[in-house]
């Protein structure tokens, strides 16, 4: 059975901002060193980027990036430098994954979240005697997929039109 698909009301700008700072904020609560926390920023970079390619892109990542570096204490440039990536590559596979439902389009976006946790691994390798802290470290891009149909189905909401339409309504 196929599931109907909807014209959405364009998104609002002040929502696009409002729920990339909300992903900022809860990639700020004091997870410890908790493993598989996903990284709320990157899910909505990746959400925006493919949704809304003009008006969040390359730029809104990296200043993303930079806040997240600030934040987590680390190489100035780490996150601006996988977020910004991260962007590039959700901006250029949004026509091809608008195409699938949501637990299809997880599948896909994967490879991005993955690609994301290879380059900060990759930069703290590199730049210090650190070393490869295990594959659990991976986990987070795992739950940050799983993430990816409930964050379709919140960011998507307030641009759905209610299904019983008002006769009186111009819209």
């Amino acid at each position: 059975m196929s599931h109907p698909h909807y014209i959405l009301l364009p998104a609002n700008s002040f929502f696009i901002a409002f729920s990339l700072m909300l992903a900022f904020i809860l990639n700020l609560f004091p997870w410890g060193l908790s493993v598989g926390v996903p990284d709320f920023v990157a899910l909505a970079l990746v959400f925006w980027s493919i949704h809304q390619p003009r008006k969040v892109g390359i730029g809104v990542a990296f200043i993303m990036g930079l806040l997240m570096d600030v934040h987590d204490a680390v190489y100035l440039g780490e996150n601006a430098l996988a977020y910004t990536l991260l962007s590039y590559f959700a901006i250029s596979i949004h026509r091809r994954v608008l195409w699938f439902p949501p637990i299809v389009q997880s599948l896909q976006v994967f490879p991005l979240f993955l690609g994301v946790q290879l380059i900060q691994l990759a930069v703290r390798l590199l730049s210090s005697d650190s070393h490869f802290p295990g594959w659990l470290f991976f986990l987070e891009c795992v739950v940050t997929t799983a993430l990816w149909p409930l964050a379709t189905w919140l960011l998507l909401a307030p641009q759905r039109r209610a299904v019983d339409k008002d006769n009186t309504r111009p819209i």
